[in-house]
């Protein structure tokens, strides 16, 4: 049995896993979702991996370090200082050496994508942000009125900063979970950088950016797959 620590968010926090926690459980897992200190401006995302190797202080078993969206960055750089057995990242931000999560969305064309994927899908790409038609768009109306009546934490400008100090990625298996219908992160623009900043190949869920809110059991089943060829290879 393997220990999970799941890491929420850009803005969110450990209740973002609450469907995905107790189907880990069902299956005999060790389960650390763990709140990250996102409203702390004094706090980066070094900061963020020190709360990570903190929770994860007494875990036995494998571990399994689960990072969604922005925590991508968080997870690689835990990763650097757990004994990490797989990665897994959702829907996420995947970083290149030397880059900030505030560089990141130009770096990768992030803005162009998403223009491209709303014009192709009919949608106005100029319409302004609605983050229901955003981010819950294919989550189930209960669990998107429990998100907004749930106080999470705000985002200080903090968690943009600093660059990830590093000249290669950690040498664990990876897998990169990506949503068919993202709206946030289109699925061409997570392929593309998976396979061009770690040689990586994503597995496709139906669901958009919200992963464990929309498809937890579909997750949950790419949570505890072992990774085939999924070690970083770029």
């Amino acid at each position: 049995m393997a220990t999970y620590v799941l890491l929420p968010g850009a803005g969110s926090d450990s209740w973002y896993w609450h469907l995905v926690v107790p189907l880990l459980q069902e299956l005999g897992h060790t389960v650390i979702p763990v709140d990250l200190p996102y409203s702390d401006a004094a706090a980066g995302q070094y900061e963020y991996a020190d709360a990570v190797v903190a929770a994860t202080r007494d875990a036995v078993g494998p571990l399994v370090l689960v990072g969604q969206s922005m925590s991508a960055f968080t997870a690689v750089i835990a990763a650097e200082r757990l004994p990490v057995d797989r990665l897994v990242l959702v829907a996420p931000m995947i970083p290149a050496p030397g880059e900030s999560p505030g560089r990141w969305w130009g770096a990768v064309g992030q803005e162009q994508a998403k223009r491209a994927r709303d014009v192709a899908d009919g949608r106005d790409p100029d319409a302004p942000l609605d983050p229901r038609e955003l981010f819950f768009h294919d989550v189930s109306a209960e669990i998107a009125e429990e998100a907004f009546a749930h106080d999470g934490p705000v985002l200080s400008d903090s968690a943009f900063e600093p660059p990830w100090r590093a000249d290669r990625w950690p040498d664990v298996p990876v897998r990169v979970v990506a949503g068919r219908h993202d709206r946030l992160f289109p699925l061409d623009l997570i392929r593309r950088i998976s396979r061009e900043r770690i040689g990586v190949e994503p597995d496709v869920v139906d669901s958009g950016h919200l992963v464990a809110l929309a498809r937890p059991r579909e997750l949950t089943e790419l949570l505890v797959t072992p990774v085939a060829d999924g070690r970083h290879r770029a």
